[in-house]
């Protein structure tokens, strides 16, 4: 026979926990998301109130807040400081950002590393030869005056990102394999290739940017220069994580970034010294000869409403990669969601409108 004591122990147990539940079940209620948005699904207009963005997009963020785009976006923006595909497919992995600005490369290894990514805006130079982001830097007394030149050259390689790929390419173009050079890893961030080129430490090395300027004025009096490898390499994308464009509210409010960016690409363009004065130098610290020469070598921006030709390039970039890695090949087209194909190009079309 059960005690009277047990009994009230047993019903203060069970009230206890009945108490918890409807708790947990009004707390679930509350946060419980909208059905998820299919692939295919057109995407939703209009962002539901309380909606919020954690986005990756280091430079151009200034760009969207100079221009006013930021005060008329209709969700919550958290910007996290951070860039560059190594720094956002960990961030993705943790979920800790929805949306990240990146070259054509980690989009590929986000694949390839499980972590299923769609490219949701793309923008690329109008005048991509001359206008190039990346330059190959010759270490100080090392002769290198054609691509033919890098054979037996040490030169370094960073895996996974924009300037590893442009080596193979240019490996390539060249008519050389990896066994005809020594590819020595190194992360490309900061000024890390420049200083091994004058180092030594590796002959030859991508170098964009601002870099390519300071390393010919700093280095060009013991011999380093830079020389043009005559591929394309202006590939600019947003990218976000499957399970993001699967969150209706989310889904909405990456539309309606994109058409921000893409306008404050236009105010960029149209307010150069305004551009060079608030990011380049105040924000950046850099001179304002560095602000203008990044400016003058940078070209317009081109956002096609049509991806079909550079989803082509991409494939070639894919099928090198995949043959020189090991990886398993991809189709290109399985990195775009191409509904949002013509948002960008779409907001230019309408001007101020949305």
């Amino acid at each position: 026979m059960t005690s009277p004591s047990l009994l009230d122990r047993r019903a203060f147990l069970s009230a206890t926990l009945g108490a918890v539940t409807l708790g947990l079940t009004a707390c679930a209620g509350d946060e419980t998301p909208a059905a998820a948005l299919a692939a295919t699904a057109p995407l939703p207009q209009a962002v539901p109130k309380g909606t919020r963005l954690v986005i990756g997009d280091k430079e151009h963020q200034k760009a969207i807040e100079f221009s006013g785009e930021a005060e008329k976006l209709t969700f919550d923006v958290e910007w996290a400081n951070i860039s560059g595909g190594p720094q956002t497919l960990e961030a993705f992995r943790a979920k800790a950002l929805d949306v990240g600005s990146v070259a054509d490369i980690p989009p590929i290894h986000s694949h390839w590393t499980n972590i299923p990514t769609k490219i949701v805006a793309s923008k690329y130079r109008q005048d991509p030869l001359n206008h190039a982001i990346y330059r190959l830097g010759i270490a100080p007394g090392v002769t290198v005056a054609t691509l033919a030149d890098l054979r037996g050259k040490k030169i370094a390689y960073s895996p996974g990102q924009a300037q590893g790929a442009l080596v193979l390419r240019v490996l390539k173009k060249a008519g050389l394999a990896k066994k005809d050079v020594k590819l020595v890893e190194l992360p490309s961030t900061g000024d890390v290739y420049a200083t091994a080129l004058a180092s030594r430490q590796v002959e030859v090395a991508p170098i964009g940017g601002v870099q390519i300027k300071r390393y010919e004025s700093k280095y060009g009096r013991d011999g380093a220069t830079a020389i043009a490898h005559g591929l394309r390499d202006d590939p600019g994308h947003l990218y976000a994580p499957v399970t993001v464009l699967g969150d209706p509210a989310k889904a909405a409010a990456i539309r309606e970034y994109v058409q921000a960016w893409a306008r404050a690409w236009r105010w960029r363009e149209a307010n150069p010294d305004e551009w060079i004065e608030r990011y380049y130098v105040k924000d950046q610290g850099l001179t304002a000869d560095d602000g203008r020469w990044l400016v003058e070598n940078g070209g317009v921006a081109d956002i096609p409403a049509d991806w079909t030709e550079a989803i082509g390039r991409h494939q070639e970039t894919i099928d090198l990669l995949a043959k020189e890695t090991g990886n398993k090949p991809l189709k290109a087209e399985d990195l775009y969601d191409r509904r949002y194909e013509s948002v960008g190009a779409d907001a230019l079309a309408a001007g101020g409108t949305r």
